[in-house]
């Protein structure tokens, strides 16, 4: 019996709509969260002519079921994946992971396209074949490791290194003169699809360093590339320089803007705190004016009262009064004096007086309004 395969006939390019992080969708098989333990080896996959195989015994591959319902220890399923891992990245390690899961018991074998059969039949790759094998190799799902895999199976191949069944998404890989490089792998019942992870892929990771080329190009600069280094010509890297000497004006700006704002509320603060304080003043003030000199304030009521000894007593009490609102007066114009107004109005007071409506104060000689 064939593995079943996806009736999905997708573009190569991933997309990102409805899909988890790192593009991940809920076909992705992700397994449930674990206990916090050590599950990794601590050492990288081995590659496969370092690996010793039992020739002696007989290579008869497992049917599908036999696979699904899990075989001896001894004798796991050997799943192979191939691809051309440039840029390593978490669409890949997805992928490799799906293969791995396939089944209870298997033995992932990947196989790492060489730098001359991708340039030849792909294009040019940015990291070299040994940095694509090691970065293979240092995947938790990857068993054994296969250098300058071929990129159209063989039986020949399947049967050297012993293979069950062959993992890949299942859209139609068309390249080398064929439409479809795994159609006989399908035809022979070998094939185990796989799901791509949607939204990543080493060519949408391009892309992006292209379309913002200058960014990066700026960004090695600081970091102490030179121009020679990061193909950048003459002019380039002076206007990066230029570009990156305006930026840094821009931010001294901006953070100069900042904190004249911080600074303009701060003051507003204090205006609103003195103005409170000068209210209040005001009212104490006017309160001890009325007090002492008000229809029936203590001055009207000592002169209405018994004289002599009487008469004394309040003269005394009037000179306090009278020392006591010199210094409420000196703490009120101290307070005005302060304020960043020079003209102030000062409510209540334009009732006791019935000549002029204005006063002048020698300390900060401003004028003050009385209403």
């Amino acid at each position: 019996m064939e593995p079943p395969t996806s009736s999905r006939l997708n573009s190569r390019k991933r997309r990102k709509d409805g899909s988890g992080p790192n593009g991940a969708t809920e076909l992705d098989g992700i397994p449930p969260k674990m206990s916090r333990r050590s599950l990794g080896l601590r050492e990288p996959a081995p590659f496969s002519d370092e690996v010793e195989i039992d020739y002696s015994k007989p290579y008869i591959r497992v049917t599908y079921e036999e696979a699904m319902r899990g075989t001896p220890l001894d004798r796991p399923v050997r799943v192979y994946a191939d691809g051309i891992f440039d840029l390593f990245h978490s669409g890949h390690a997805r992928a490799l992971m799906q293969a791995k899961n396939l089944f209870p018991n298997t033995y992932l074998i990947v196989g790492v396209c060489s730098d001359e059969l991708t340039h030849n039949f792909k294009g040019f790759t940015v990291m070299n074949e040994n940095e694509r094998y090691d970065a293979v190799q240092h995947c938790r799902y990857v068993d054994e490791v296969v250098r300058n895999a071929p990129w159209t199976l063989t039986p020949e191949f399947l049967a050297e290194h012993r293979i069950d069944f062959v993992a890949h998404d299942d859209i139609p890989y068309s390249s080398a003169g064929s439409d479809d490089v795994y159609k006989h792998i399908k035809e022979a019942g070998m094939f185990a699809p796989t799901q791509r992870t949607e939204g990543i892929s080493t060519s949408d990771i391009i892309t992006r360093i292209v379309r913002d080329y200058d960014v990066y190009a700026r960004r090695n600069l600081q970091r102490g590339y030179t121009a020679k280094e990061l193909n950048v010509s003459f002019i380039n890297e002076k206007k990066y320089h230029l570009q990156e000497r305006v930026d840094k004006v821009k931010k001294r700006v901006k953070d100069v803007e900042e904190k004249s704002k911080e600074f303009v509320q701060k003051v507003e603060e204090k205006s609103i705190d003195l103005i409170q304080k000068w209210e209040e003043k005001s009212r104490e003030f006017i309160g001890n004016f009325l007090e002492m000199f008000g229809p029936e304030g203590a001055l009207v009521r000592s002169c209405s009262g018994k004289k002599g000894k009487g008469t004394l007593k309040t003269l005394t009490d009037i000179v306090g009064l009278l020392q006591s609102l010199q210094r409420k007066c000196l703490a009120f114009v101290a307070v005005l004096s302060v304020l960043p107004v020079s003209r102030q109005v000062v409510p209540g007071l334009g009732s006791l007086f019935s000549g002029s409506t204005h006063c002048h104060c020698q300390q900060d000689n401003a004028s003050y309004i009385v209403e």
